[in-house]
């Protein structure tokens, strides 16, 4: 049971509840991460504001998603890879075997793990990343607009991984368990 409340959607400020319609008419359903998020509308404003920008950057959605996994993998977030499990499978179209993978930092793809290691030591260092790590991602062929779209999604999805293992939020995504948990 999630530490926070989890407020539904009626429940929710009139700010919060014309965003989470939003959330609705996008995804079909509003999980309980943007409930919980929205508890505080400018918090879910913001969210949703970055998570669209980022959406029409220049990173594809199947990387997207491949980082968000790495990311909850490393910060033991339940709920976040059993979202992006989901999401990476049924909207990105990434194949099981990579889903796997990428937990781990991992892609047969020389040039997604390349971004995808990036992006775990970016978690793991902070930010402070040396000349050599990020030449490796200029190397493979990213751009400086793709390291920077790296960087916010690794932040984003610390965000919600944070804000999901403080609360415990309830999963409502088919579940799938974090391998530090095992």
């Amino acid at each position: 049971m999630s530490r926070i409340v989890i407020p539904t959607v009626e429940q929710s400020s009139s700010a919060s509840k014309t965003l989470l319609d939003e959330v609705q008419k996008q995804l079909g359903v509003v999980p309980n991460m943007m409930k919980l998020i929205g508890t505080s509308s400018a918090a879910l404003e913001g969210y949703l504001f970055l998570n669209t920008a980022l959406g029409k950057g220049v990173l594809p959605i199947g990387l997207r998603e491949r980082i968000a996994l790495t990311i909850a993998e490393y910060n033991a977030c339940e709920y976040c890879l059993s979202a992006h499990s989901y999401l990476a499978e049924n909207m990105a179209k990434v194949e099981t075997s990579e889903i796997s993978a990428a937990r781990d930092g991992h892609s047969k793809d020389q040039k997604i793990e390349v971004a995808l290691q990036f992006a775990r030591l970016v978690a793991s260092q902070q930010g402070k990343i040396s000349d050599q790590d990020l030449n490796k991602l200029r190397d493979a062929g990213y751009s400086e607009e793709g390291i920077v779209e790296i960087v916010l999604n690794v932040a984003l999805n610390v965000l919600t991984n944070y804000i999901n293992n403080v609360a415990q939020t309830d999963v409502d995504f088919p579940n799938v368990e974090s391998k530090k948990a095992a």
